[in-house]
C-alpha cells in the first residue's frame, strides 16, 4: 500500500467480505487485523479477497515469534528504502541531465509563457545564459536529437525507477478504484505522452499553431522527487518502531545452562522450562523465571520505566530481557517464547501500532473520494485554461491539469493519525505504559476523573509490621517471636507480614504443635510447650481472654497461655509515589477518588496520606462497578486504576481501565492500559502522553488538509490572475513529497515529549 486511499479500498473490501465483523489495515504496517465469525469465512477467503483486488497478502506464519517478526518486519523495511533510495538516486542523476539537456529546447519561443511560472522563468533568466556560455556545443546539437534522446532516457527513468506507479495505478483501474499511484500515473504518463507526440510528430503541431513544448525533464524530477519523499517517509517510518526494535533486541541470543552437573552455553532457541540458567553480572537473563540462589540486583527499565535497579534474591522471579548489574545467580526458567513476558510486551506493542484511532475515520471518509475529486478538479483547470487562454492555451491547459494530479497528495491525509500512533506508543513503552490500541489512547484524551483502588495501586500491596506493644510482664522481642513462630504456618496476608518482620530482625523460630486457624478470627498453636493464640479481640475473648483496653485496637492481638500478652499492629504502607501521583493528576485538572473495601476508618487514613480527597470505602466488587456507574451518569469520563484481577469488573466498566503490573506477574490483558512498575505517576503520565498524541494528529490532520485545499488551487492556476503566478509541475512535486515526509516528522516529535508535571 501507498496511501490512504489504498488503505481505504482494502479495509472496505475486508468489511463487505461475508462473516466479517471488522476489519483495520494499517497503512504503516502495511498488515490487516480481521474479526469474523468463523462458520462463514476463513483466514485464506480473505487473502484471497485481497488478492483478487490485485494488491498481495498471505497469512504471517504460524510458528513466528514476536521477536521474528519484528525482525522480518524490519528486514523487509530496510530493503524498500534501499530499493527506494537506489530509483530516487537514478533518477536525479537522469533529471540532472534531462534539464541540461532540455535547456537548448526550452531557448526559442515554444517557451514564451516561461516568465508565468517562477521556476521557468529562473532557469530562461538565469540558467540558459550560464549554461550556453559553458557549454556552446550542447546548443549546436539539432534540437531533433536531443528530443529522441529525452525520450529514450525518460522512457528507461519511467519503467525502471517508476515502474511501481505504473503497476499500482493500472491494478487499481483494473478494479474501478484509484489511489495516490493513479494521480501520479495520470500526470507523468499525460506529460509523457504529450512530449513523445511532439517530438515524433512535430509538423501535426505545426500545422495546428500549437508549442511544441515537451516535459521530460519535469516527467524525470517528479518521479525523482516522489520517489525520494517515499525514501524519506519509509526511513522516517521506521524511526516510528524504534520502541519496538529496542525491545527486540533485548533478548539475549544463547543461555548459559546447568545439564548433568556441567555449565553450557546453548542458543535460545533451545532453552526449555525448567532448566537452570547461570547468570554473571553483566548478563542479560535469557527468560524469565525464579532465582534458586545467589543475590543481584537488576535493571529492569527497559521493561518498566523503572530506573532504579530492583534488588533480587531466591525466591524473586527475574523478567526475561533484564539486565544482571553486579551478583551471580542461579534460576530457573518458568517463561519462554511466546510466553515471557518480553514477548508479551512486543505483542502488545505491535497490536497497539497497528489499531486505529476512531479519528481516523475522518481521515478515511476523506481518502475514499478524495483522488475521482483531484481528478475532475484536474480536468476542470485544462477546460478553463483551454478556453479562456486561446494563445498556447493547450500548453497551458495541460501544464495545470498535471500540477494539480501531482500536487495532491492522500498520503498525508493517511499518515497523520497512524504515525501518530507508533510513536506514542513506543513513547509510553519507554515509560513502561503499555496501551491496549489507539482508541485507548485517544480516550484517555477525555479523562476528567480517577479512580483508584486501595490495596496495590495507592499502598504497596505488602503489610508490614509498624509497631510491636507487648503487655505488663511481657518483653516486645519475646512476643514478636513467638507470634511470628505460630504465624509461619498460616496463609494469611497479617501473619505473613509478622513471619517478615521477625526473620528480619534475624529471630529464630520454633516448630508450632497442634496448630489450628478459625477462619476469619486468629490461630493457635503450641509453641515451646506454650499455648499461644493470634487473632482479632473477638477470638481472644471467645477462649476467656481478658484483652486490655488500651490494646484492643491492635491488628493482631496476642495471649499465651490463656493471658494476653500484647498486639502488633500491621499496616499496607502508601508507596511514596503515591502522593505525588494525585498531586499530578490534581494540577492538571482532574478528579481524583479512592474505592476500597476496607472500612471507613482505613480508608480515609490512606486517602488522607495520599491526599486523596474523596472516598468511598466498604464495598464489594459489585459495588466497585456501582460507583463507577454512578460517575458515568454525571457526564463524568472514568479512568480506574486497579490491579487487574480482582477489579476486572470495575476496570470494564470504567470508560479506560489501567491495571497495575508487578514483575513477571504483569496482567498484559487485564484493561486498556497496562502500568508495568506499578508507580501510580503512571496515571498521570499516560493522561499526558494521550493529550500530546491527539494535539499532534489534530495538527497533523489539519496541514495536511490545509496543504491540499490550499496547493490544489495553486497548482489548476488561481494565482494568475492576480499575481502572474503558474506552478510547475517539478515544484509541485516537491511540494507533494514535502507534505508526507512533513506529517511524518511532526509525528516523531512525540519520542522527545516530557510527561511529567512541570
Amino acid at each position: 500500500m501507498t496511501c490512504a486511499a489504498c488503505q481505504s479500498f482494502l479495509q472496505k473490501t475486508l468489511a463487505e467480505q461475508p462473516g466479517v465483523l471488522s476489519a483495520t489495515v494499517n497503512l504503516l504496517l502495511n498488515n490487516a487485523t480481521v474479526s469474523f465469525a468463523p462458520e462463514t469465512t476463513n483466514p485464506a477467503a480473505l487473502v484471497d479477497a485481497v488478492n483478487e483486488t490485485g494488491y498481495e497478502a498471505k497469512l504471517p506464519e504460524a510458528d513466528l515469534t514476536a521477536f521474528a517478526e519484528q525482525k522480518q518486519t524490519d528486514e523487509d523495511a530496510a530493503a524498500e528504502y534501499g530499493v527506494l533510495r537506489a530509483k530516487a538516486i537514478f533518477a536525479f542523476g537522469a533529471g540532472a541531465f534531462a534539464m541540461l539537456a532540455s535547456m537548448p529546447l526550452m531557448h526559442g519561443s515554444a517557451m514564451a509563457h516561461a516568465p508565468s511560472d517562477p521556476l521557468l522563468g529562473w532557469q530562461m533568466r538565469v540558467l540558459d545564459p550560464f549554461l550556453e556560455s559553458l557549454f556552446p556545443w550542447l546548443y549546436r546539437i539539432p534540437v531533433e536529437a536531443l528530443g529522441f534522446g529525452l525520450l529514450a532516457l525518460t522512457a528507461i527513468v519511467m519503467l525502471w525507477s517508476g515502474r511501481r506507479f505504473y503497476v499500482k495505478a493500472w491494478s487499481a483501474l483494473r478494479h474501478r478504484t484509484s489511489d495516490m499511484n493513479t494521480l501520479i500515473a495520470l500526470g507523468t504518463g499525460s506529460a509523457f505522452l504529450f512530449s513523445a507526440a511532439a517530438t515524433l510528430f512535430p509538423g501535426y503541431f505545426h500545422e495546428r499553431g500549437i508549442a511544441l513544448d515537451v516535459y521530460y525533464e519535469a516527467v524525470i524530477w517528479i518521479l525523482a522527487m516522489i520517489l525520494t519523499g517515499n525514501a524519506l517517509e519509509a526511513r522516517a517510518k521506521q524511526r516510528t518502531a524504534d520502541a519496538l526494535r529496542t525491545l527486540v533486541r533485548l533478548q539475549p541470543q544463547t543461555a548459559r545452562v546447568e545439564r548433568a552437573g556441567v555449565e553450557t552455553e546453548v542458543p535460545i532457541g533451545e532453552l526449555r522450562i525448567g532448566e537452570v540458567v547461570v547468570i554473571r553480572p553483566g548478563d542479560r537473563f535469557p527468560a524469565d523465571g525464579l532465582i534458586l540462589s545467589g543475590s543481584t540486583t537488576a535493571d529492569e527499565s527497559m521493561l518498566t520505566g523503572e530506573s532504579m535497579p530492583v534488588e533480587k534474591t531466591a525466591g524473586d522471579g527475574v523478567i526475561g530481557g533484564t539486565m544482571n548489574q553486579n551478583g551471580a545467580v542461579r534460576y530457573r526458567v518458568t517463561g519462554l517464547g511466546t510466553d515471557s513476558v518480553l514477548a508479551g510486551i512486543v505483542r502488545l506493542l505491535r497490536d497497539a501500532q497497528g489499531s486505529r484511532a476512531p479519528i481516523q475515520n475522518l481521515a478515511d471518509r476523506i481518502s475514499a473520494v478524495f483522488v475521482p475529486v483531484v481528478v475532475a478538479i484536474a480536468l476542470s483547470a485544462a477546460l478553463i485554461w483551454f478556453v479562456a487562454v486561446p494563445e498556447n492555451g493547450l500548453a497551458r491547459a495541460f501544464a495545470a491539469a498535471v500540477s494539480v494530479l501531482i500536487i495532491a497528495c492522500p498520503c498525508a491525509m493517511g499518515l497523520a493519525v497512524p504515525t501518530a500512533v507508533m510513536v506514542a506508543t513506543g513513547r509510553g513503552a519507554q515509560y513502561g505504559l503499555l496501551f491496549k490500541g489507539g482508541e485507548a489512547l485517544q480516550r484517555l484524551e477525555s479523562v476528567d476523573t480517577v479512580v483508584f483502588d486501595k490495596t496495590g495501586t495507592i499502598t504497596a500491596g505488602k503489610p508490614m509490621v509498624t509497631t510491636v506493644r507487648a503487655a505488663s510482664g511481657f518483653d516486645e522481642n519475646e512476643l514478636l517471636r513467638l507470634a511470628a513462630s505460630v504465624e509461619r504456618d498460616s496463609e494469611h496476608a497479617l501473619g505473613a507480614a509478622v513471619v517478615r518482620e521477625a526473620m528480619a530482625r534475624g529471630f529464630t523460630l520454633e516448630p508450632a504443635e497442634a496448630f489450628v486457624a478459625v477462619a476469619g478470627k486468629g490461630v493457635t498453636a503450641a509453641v515451646e510447650n506454650r499455648q499461644v493464640r493470634v487473632g482479632n479481640a473477638a477470638y481472644l475473648r471467645e477462649n476467656s481472654v481478658a484483652v486490655a483496653k488500651e490494646l484492643e485496637d491492635g491488628s493482631l492481638l496476642i495471649a499465651v497461655d490463656g493471658i494476653f500478652a500484647g498486639a502488633v499492629e500491621v499496616a499496607d504502607p502508601v508507596k511514596a509515589s503515591s502522593r505525588e501521583a494525585v498531586a499530578e493528576l490534581v494540577k492538571r485538572g482532574i478528579r481524583v477518588m479512592l474505592l476500597t473495601g476496607d472500612n471507613e476508618n482505613t480508608g480515609q487514613r490512606v486517602a488522607a496520606e495520599a491526599g486523596i480527597a474523596e472516598v468511598v470505602a466498604g464495598v464489594l466488587p459489585e459495588g466497585k462497578v456501582m460507583a463507577i456507574r454512578e460517575l458515568q451518569q454525571q457526564k463524568r469520563v472514568v479512568l480506574m486504576v486497579g490491579d487487574g484481577v480482582n477489579d476486572a469488573p470495575a476496570l470494564a466498566q470504567a470508560d479506560i481501565g489501567a491495571a497495575m503490573a508487578s514483575g513477571s506477574d504483569v496482567t498484559l490483558e487485564a484493561g486498556d492500559l497496562t502500568l508495568m512498575r506499578n508507580d501510580a505517576r503512571g496515571v498521570s503520565q499516560a493522561i499526558a502522553l494521550s493529550r500530546a498524541t491527539m494535539r499532534v494528529i489534530r495538527q497533523n490532520l489539519f496541514w495536511a488538509f490545509v496543504y491540499n485545499v490550499v496547493s490544489i488551487p495553486i497548482a489548476a492556476g488561481a494565482l494568475y490572475p492576480l499575481f502572474g503566478i503558474l506552478l510547475s509541475p517539478v515544484v509541485a512535486s516537491a511540494a507533494m513529497a514535502l507534505s508526507s515526509v512533513s506529517v511524518v516528522t511532526n509525528s516523531l516529535r512525540l519520542r522527545g515529549v516530557r510527561l511529567e508535571c512541570r
